[in-house]
């Protein structure tokens, strides 16, 4: 029973030292051996490898990816017109020499993105200083963010830090708050001006439109009623030469339609009541007609 006891402790103790031995490196990761706090080796395949059990040799783990650095500051930078600014911007970057990198930074990735994150302010800082707000918003833009990624891949290779450098991007750059509240209300009034200066424009030219159209307006009707009232003075014209020759040639007709058109004149409306003597001369023309006397056309 003791022999079974021992072989299990037995085996239990090569297990854990084997464990201890023995450890897989990720693709995604260096795996840095410590020998009494020295660097021993320092392994960029992935697969499973072999080290010493501790407290002889130890396993550290860098990340071998792209890692991003974002912005954290909120102060202000100054331009070259020293307009206070207060940017964004991004940091893509990767440890290229583990070794250099433990060295100078330790065995944690956020070390070095702390080093960086100064070092990308710092070119930031001198570099738009050097740029007015307009070649800082546009024309300069691309330019400055080239010059900063050369100068902080400079700085981080002299210092012998064991990083690369990919990109560096600018993605906000905005006046400070105080700043910004003033240049909205600016930029609102003068937008104000310029829709009551548009509206009083175009106020004056709807007057201008509307007067025109109501001058031609009377102008048209004025010409349309000299026109209509001359036509119609051609028409009465016309209409009274041809009465005249025909009531010239026919002077009982001319007597017939005139009593004719008294009498249309006279009786209108049904409801007109007339109180006349059959005997007088207004029905003469009737009683002619119930005669049989009505005047003959020659």
């Amino acid at each position: 029973m003791n022999r079974v006891g021992f072989i299990a402790s037995s085996l239990l103790v090569l297990l854990a030292l084997a464990s201890s031995m023995l450890f897989v490196v990720d693709q995604r990761q260096y795996g840095v051996i410590y020998a009494l706090g020295q660097i021993k080796e320092v392994i960029t395949e992935p697969g499973l490898n072999f080290k010493l059990p501790p407290p002889f040799q130890d396993v550290k783990y860098l990340d071998k990816r792209l890692l991003t650095l974002d912005s954290t500051d909120t102060e202000p930078v100054l331009t070259a017109e020293k307009q206070r600014l207060v940017i964004d911007w991004y940091l893509r970057w990767r440890i290229s020499n583990p070794s250099e990198y433990i060295r100078a930074l330790g065995a944690d990735e956020k070390a070095g993105a702390n080093q960086l994150s100064r070092e990308v302010r710092n070119a930031f800082q001198e570099e738009i200083s050097k740029r007015t707000v307009r070649e800082l918003i546009s024309t300069k833009r691309e330019s400055l963010m080239v010059e900063v990624q050369r100068q902080v891949q400079e700085n981080v290779k002299s210092k012998s830090w064991g990083i690369e450098i990919v990109d560096v991007r600018l993605t906000r750059a905005d006046y400070v708050e105080a700043i910004t509240e003033s240049v909205y209300r600016r930029m609102e009034a003068e937008r104000k001006r310029v829709a009551n200066e548009l509206r009083s424009t175009g106020a004056a030219e709807g007057e201008k439109i509307r007067a025109d159209a109501d001058r031609q307006r009377e102008v048209t009707i004025a010409n349309a009623y000299r026109d209509a009232q001359k036509i119609k003075g051609e028409g009465d014209g016309q209409a009274a030469s041809v009465y005249n020759d025909a009531f010239g040639r026919d002077p009982q007709f001319a007597q017939f339609y005139r009593s004719l058109d008294a009498y249309k004149a006279s009786f209108a409306k049904k409801s007109d009541v007339m109180v006349i003597d059959p005997s007088s001369e207004f029905f003469k023309a009737m009683r002619g007609a119930g005669a049989g006397s009505a005047p003959a056309k020659k």
